[in-house]
């Protein structure tokens, strides 16, 4: 049997840039690697990104960042596809420091078919449990969504022709489950 290692924050950023085709996270101080992301995943979530920060923008109601790390815990460190982060959250916040320490308020994760169910779960519950309001699970292959959120274990499904939407987050912003998936260059 192996010997897991275990990390401090700090000892992940030192780790720096990640190697060509990886992505680094860390989860209760263990290093976790995962393929980097396909050229359809990284459409999906720059489309999704793209709409969300012109939605914010125009709101004046906070960032939405991609790929970026944020600290969730003294041992935890995630890469969220997609965060929107409230401007409220923000004060004080160095944004050049990494990772983030501004926790965000929604999480977006687009699932991809190496993901495993379990994985999926620990960083749902990692994420609501360090303050994360809402988090989106966007499953491409079979065009729903899950949604979680900070109130109850039970997630909501959307799919085929759903709005989707987060209306004590972003009053006023929505999305169809089936526009989502049948954006331009992801057919």
């Amino acid at each position: 049997m192996g010997t897991k290692t275990i990390l401090t924050v700090e000892q992940y950023v030192a780790l720096g840039e990640d190697p060509p085709a990886v992505r680094y996270e860390l989860s209760d101080g263990e290093l976790i690697a995962t393929p980097s992301s396909s050229s359809f995943h990284n459409e999906l979530r720059d489309e999704l990104s793209s709409r969300l920060r012109s939605f914010v923008k125009s709101h004046h109601i906070g960032l939405v960042i991609g790929e970026t790390d944020v600290q969730l815990s003294e041992s935890t460190v995630r890469r969220p596809d997609v965060a929107f982060i409230q401007k409220e959250r923000l004060q004080g916040v160095d944004r050049r420091h990494t990772p983030l320490t501004a926790i965000p308020n929604l999480v977006i994760e687009i699932v991809s078919p190496t993901d495993r169910a379990s994985d999926l779960m620990k960083k749902v519950f990692q994420y609501l449990d360090s303050g994360v309001q809402a988090v989106w699970l966007l499953y491409p292959d079979i065009a729903c969504a899950y949604r979680y959120n900070s109130n109850k274990l039970e997630p909501k499904i959307f799919s085929k022709d759903d709005d989707f939407s987060e209306p004590e987050l972003l009053p006023g912003f929505t999305l169809n489950i089936t526009e989502i998936f049948n954006w331009p260059g992801n057919s």
